[in-house]
C-alpha cells in the first residue's frame, strides 16, 4: 500500500508539473477574424497561401478586434489589407502606412476595393526623421509582416530603430505591435541579415525594446521546421518568389514559405 502510495504522489506531482510547463492554448479567432479571413471576395491567389500565412491564428495572437484602429506598416499589394480593411469597416479603423514614394501605389490600392475595404486612408512615414502623420497616441495596434528585415536592409542603419520609435509614438499605452517576419536561427552570421531577408529573433526584440517596448510573447503559428535558411538567393529562393524559377523549382516548392518568427509587443500603460 505504501508503494502505491508513493505511486500515486509521485504522478501527482509529475501532473502538476507538466501542467505548470505546458505551452499555453493558441487563442482561438473571433468570428469577426474568421468571417474576414474567409471572406469570397479574397482573391484566390491571396487565400492559397493562408497555409503559409495562418492568417486567422496569427491575429488572434495578436488580439486584433474589428473596433481596433489598426496600422498596418508598408501592406505591399495588401495581402493582410484585404482582411484588415473589410474586417474593421464600420467598427473600427484601417490605416496603411508607407514612406512617401509609396503612396500612390496604396491610395490606388484601398481606392479600387472601397466598396469592400470602406474608409481606409493612407499615412506616410519618413524613414529620414521618423516622423509620421499617424497621430500620437491613435492607433491600438500595429501590425508589419515580413518588412523588419527591409529596414534592416536599408543603406541607413539607423533607419530600423527610427521606425520602431514612430510605431512607439502612434500607439495608444497599452497598444499591441505584432511583427511576424523570416526567422535567421540564433547561430548563424548576423550579417545575413543585410542580404539574405532572414533576421534573427533577438535583433527585433532588441529594436522594439530599445523604443520601449516589452515583450508580451510569442507564437511559433508561422514556423516552417523544412526551411534551412541557407537558400542560394536567400529567402527569394522559396516560394513565392521562387527566385531561381525552374532550379531545383520541385524542391523549393516542397519546403513552402520561409520559417518565421511572430512575435507581440506591448507599449507599457
Amino acid at each position: 500500500m505504501r508503494t502505491i502510495a508513493i505511486a500515486t504522489v509521485l504522478l501527482a506531482s509529475a501532473a502538476a508539473v507538466s501542467a505548470q510547463t505546458a505551452r499555453p492554448t493558441a487563442p482561438q479567432p473571433s468570428g469577426a477574424i474568421s468571417s474576414a479571413v474567409n471572406d469570397a471576395q479574397r482573391s484566390a491567389a491571396n487565400r492559397q497561401r493562408d497555409q503559409y500565412r495562418h492568417p486567422a491564428e496569427t491575429l488572434a495572437f495578436f488580439g486584433v478586434k474589428p473596433t481596433d484602429t489598426i496600422v498596418e506598416f508598408s501592406p505591399g499589394g495588401g495581402w493582410y489589407t484585404e482582411i484588415l480593411a473589410p474586417m474593421t469597416k464600420g467598427k473600427g479603423r484601417y490605416v496603411a502606412l508607407v514612406n512617401q514614394r509609396g503612396v500612390d501605389s496604396a491610395q490606388k490600392m484601398l481606392t479600387a476595393k472601397q466598396a469592400w475595404f470602406g474608409p481606409a486612408t493612407v499615412a506616410t512615414i519618413d524613414p529620414a526623421t521618423g516622423t509620421s502623420t499617424v497621430p500620437a497616441g491613435s492607433a491600438d495596434v500595429v501590425l508589419t509582416f515580413r518588412n523588419v528585415h527591409n529596414l534592416l536592409m536599408n543603406d541607413d542603419p539607423a533607419v530600423a530603430a527610427r521606425t520602431f520609435k514612430a510605431f512607439f509614438t502612434m500607439l495608444k499605452p497599452g497598444g499591441v505591435l505584432g511583427i511576424t517576419d523570416h526567422r535567421l536561427p540564433e547561430t548563424m552570421d548576423t550579417a545575413l541579415e543585410k542580404k539574405s531577408g532572414y533576421i534573427k529573433r533577438s535583433t527585433v526584440v532588441q529594436l522594439a525594446e530599445e523604443a520601449g517596448f516589452k515583450l508580451a510573447g510569442e507564437s511559433e503559428i508561422n514556423a516552417n521546421p523544412k526551411d534551412t535558411h541557407d537558400h542560394p538567393n536567400g529567402v527569394w529562393t522559396l516560394p513565392p518568389t521562387l527566385a531561381l524559377k525552374d532550379v531545383d523549382r520541385a524542391k523549393y516548392a516542397g519546403i513552402g514559405e520561409s520559417d518565421r518568427f511572430t512575435l507581440k509587443f506591448v507599449k507599457p500603460r
